[in-house]
């Protein structure tokens, strides 16, 4: 058995995990790629969550950052090879550093205070500045307000622009700004109700910071989300993105199957090779296919601790998967049949808007795919997958591994639940207790067209569906109970009224084959005696026949 794995699980300080011998995946190659610049100035990745941006982040400024000797951690990585690159940017440069995931809030002020602190300890990390004997004794003063927290609004809002100028005075040299999860509070006011409070001080550090700043070199910003340059990037000019569908560094973000192989041999445990591909493999940007290097990770870690440690959804709990429930409840009954070609492995095509606002994600169902897409809860069909054309300006979109699958069962599952508890019954209950079977088909008719399969449609599934709809509605409710001479499919029983009521169903070939059908299941109620034994404790006894094909059925009563 191989030595145990030092594995970084939720550690992403690329120093941390040099210098304490963590397991690290050379990705120092996005140095190379984002210093051949060419002319841009601000340079923005968007990738999904746990896709390792923070990590890229670290390294690059622990590359540059001229306050330090970091050599040691870089020596047998990729980057090391080319010295004239080395020689020319590591540890040269001042560089702000500077994330902002952890900026949340119920309310505006709550995550502005957040925001402050942040800006506080930036300022504090930078109090050497102030060791500059030139420096304007208002700047000076201003350094102190931000360094303590002391400040307004509006020094709030032209901090980085404030630190980097400072900074440049300091070195004489222009500055790089990194700024990390620029998005996410952005994100957090939209889904708290303080949008408009959020963009306004974030624009005013994101323009003051990066437009016409002549103490900035360049900057590279991270986020989930491309967020429309005309709602927070105003005004910045030589603005280039990257995202999933473009190919420059897909390759740095996410494990390839080079890399997850060599991972598995390192951990001795390629004999799980299959499970980590069909679990959390599938995603395809641009031309590259990544792994989920979250997940892989963790379940890495797991299997070192139990060899026999089953796959699980590791990235489904670093969110609460909002995005998919506010996107049900905005779309409703009318992405059900997407859901289900979706969910039984098949892909739809969809119209992806790659630049949004957080105030309109959900003015549209092509915005909500976009965001389902944006942020890796679905992928891009591989064009050797794809069984048809798809025309210009639209994308096939797939579920890309059974994690995802699994928090979109689950999320479905729940939503689908609690719309059923919203809906009123009483009709469909009415028609059971008078006996009236085509209010009866009608009724549960209605309530099929709201439901979601994509098990096909077999026998399990109406049984579930049936007992379902009688579940917590103050009724006992028995599936495949024995009965007489047989199991009858479900019985509910409305204790306190006396009465029961039988159900047999039948899933039938075609709609031609309905009518037969739910006579077969009215006569098999009847045959094998599933009323027997309840005769001497009930009142009324009803027997219901329902032959179902799809989405539709019949329902009969015994006469």
């Amino acid at each position: 058995m191989k030595d145990r794995l030092n594995i970084p699980v939720g550690i992403s300080d690329f120093k941390k995990i040099r210098e304490n011998g963590y397991y690290y995946v050379d990705k120092s190659g996005l140095l190379k790629e984002l210093l051949k610049r060419e002319s841009a100035e601000v340079t923005l990745i968007t990738r999904p969550r746990r896709f390792g941006k923070t990590m890229g982040m670290s390294m690059l400024a622990h590359f540059l950052d001229i306050r330090f000797d970091n050599k040691k951690l870089f020596d047998g990585l990729e980057i090391a090879k080319d010295e004239t690159l080395c020689n020319v940017w590591m540890n040269q440069c001042p560089v702000v550093f500077l994330t902002l995931k952890d900026i949340d809030g119920l309310t505006f002020e709550d995550a502005y205070e957040r925001l402050a602190v942040q800006i506080s300890n930036l300022y504090k990390e930078h109090a050497y500045l102030l060791e500059n004997e030139k420096m304007d004794l208002d700047d000076r003063q201003l350094f102190k307000d931000l360094k303590s927290g002391n400040s307004g609004k509006i020094q709030v809002g032209q901090s980085l622009y404030t630190l980097i100028r400072l900074m440049r005075d300091y070195y004489g040299k222009q500055v790089i700004l990194l700024l990390d999860e620029y998005d996410v509070p952005m994100a957090k006011a939209s889904s708290n109700g303080y949008y408009e409070q959020m963009l306004d001080i974030m624009k005013e550090i994101m323009s003051t910071a990066l437009k016409d700043n002549a103490a900035l070199q360049f900057a590279v910003i991270t986020g989930c989300l491309k967020i429309a340059k005309e709602s927070i990037f105003t005004g910045t000019n030589n603005f280039v993105s990257d995202n999933i569908t473009d190919s420059r560094f897909n390759e740095y973000f996410g494990f390839t199957q080079a890399e997850v192989d060599t991972i598995l041999y390192d951990a001795g445990t390629t004999e799980h090779a299959e499970k980590v591909k069909t679990w959390y493999d599938g995603y395809h940007f641009g031309q590259f296919d990544v792994y989920c290097p979250w997940d892989v990770m963790n379940y890495m870690r797991d299997l070192q601790r139990d060899p026999k440690a089953a796959p699980a959804g590791y990235w489904k709990n670093t969110s609460d998967n909002a995005v998919i429930r506010s996107f049900i409840d905005y779309a409703g009954s009318n992405i059900t049949k997407k859901l289900e070609t979706l969910l039984a492995g098949g892909y739809i095509v969809q119209r992806i808007d790659e630049n949004l606002t957080y105030d309109y994600l959900h003015s549209s169902e092509d915005n909500l795919w976009s965001i389902l897409y944006l942020t890796g809860y679905l992928t891009k069909v591989r064009e050797d997958n794809l069984t048809g054309s798809v025309r210009d300006g639209m994308t096939a979109l797939v579920i890309p591994n059974a994690e995802i699958r699994e928090i979109f069962e689950t999320t479905i599952i729940k939503w689908f639940d609690d719309s059923a508890k919203t809906w009123s019954r009483k009709g469909l209950f009415d028609a059971v207790w008078s006996g009236n079977s085509e209010r009866l088909t009608h009724e549960m008719n209605t309530l099929l067209r709201k439901t979601i399969s994509y098990h096909d449609y077999k026998e399990d599934f109406y049984h579930a569906f049936l007992a379902g709809i009688f579940t917590g509605a103050g009724y006992s409710v028995e599936s495949n109970r024995e009965h007489g001479e047989g199991r009858s499919d479900v019985v509910v029983y409305d204790i306190a009224n006396g009465r029961a009521a039988v159900f047999e169903a039948k899933v039938s070939k075609n709609i031609e084959k309905m009518e037969v059908d739910s006579d077969t299941a009215i006569r098999q109620i009847a045959d094998r005696m599933y009323t027997k034994e309840l005769e001497e404790e009930y009142d009324q006894i009803f027997s219901y026949g329902i032959a179902f094909f799809k989405k539709r059925c019949l329902v009969k009563k015994s006469k």
